[in-house]
């Protein structure tokens, strides 16, 4: 699946020399975290996060940094936070750097930008102009549409060739120890693991299987130097 596909295509801005305040109720109103921000020709210069209001000097949150970091730091950065802290302007606060993402990557990479950059949204380019929006919320949308929908019936004996199709795929799968039986939609799983979190990923597996109303947990996990065992928490 591409950007495009999960994308909002309605991009609320904001003017670069437009007011906090104005900024401030666009936020608000339209329930979102954060605005693109852009200049008289409609180029993208940057973006209004709710963090960037955060350190004010109204909510008495301004940041306070030793006098002596003066030296280290120099005094433009003390220069920068105060016009954080102070500034009318969106442009006098917003964040000039923008991490953007073309509207046909796929949306592995804009998961990969999201996590390396500790944000929750970013702007979709198209020829150099923003076309959308992506937000951690679009993600969740499209994976409510993805997630297969339940199957309260089907055949035992289709069940279980379903699930073993998924185990053999898996490298992790200990396929040789394990035994999966389906009796009216019911599979239990017996066996023996060798550790503690395939447990966790078989039972996965089995739950997404379509047919699938309920698990019985029966495997065994045993330490492979001592032979010592742990019982599945139904069992104990």
């Amino acid at each position: 699946m591409q950007v495009k596909d999960a994308m909002t295509n309605h991009v609320v801005g904001i003017q670069a020399d437009a007011s906090i305040e104005q900024a401030i109720e666009i936020l608000l109103r339209s329930r979102i975290s954060a605005l693109p921000v852009f200049d008289a020709k409609g180029a993208l210069v940057g973006i209004l996060s709710e963090g960037d209001l955060l350190r004010r000097v109204e909510l008495g949150t301004e940041r306070r940094r030793p006098r002596w970091l003066e030296f280290v730091l120099g005094p433009g950065r003390f220069a920068a936070d105060y016009v954080h802290a102070h500034g009318r302007k969106v442009h006098e606060v917003m964040t000039p750097e923008v991490v953007t993402i073309a509207q046909t990557a796929p949306l592995e990479e804009a998961v990969d930008l999201m996590n390396r950059h500790r944000v929750k949204r970013l702007p979709v380019m198209a020829n150099g102009f923003v076309v959308g929006v992506l937000a951690r919320a679009d993600l969740l949308r499209a994976l409510a549409r993805l997630l297969p929908a339940r199957i309260e019936k089907g055949a035992d004996a289709d069940i279980r060739a379903a699930i073993l199709s998924q185990l053999e795929r898996q490298p992790w799968a200990p396929i040789a120890s394990i035994q999966i039986d389906v009796h009216g939609g019911v599979a239990d799983l017996r066996g023996a693991l060798s550790d503690t979190r395939q447990r966790d990923a078989i039972k996965v597996i089995v739950e997404n299987t379509p047919g699938v109303t309920a698990i019985h947990d029966h495997m065994l996990w045993v330490e492979p130097n001592t032979g010592a065992y742990l019982l599945s928490a139904e069992d104990e």
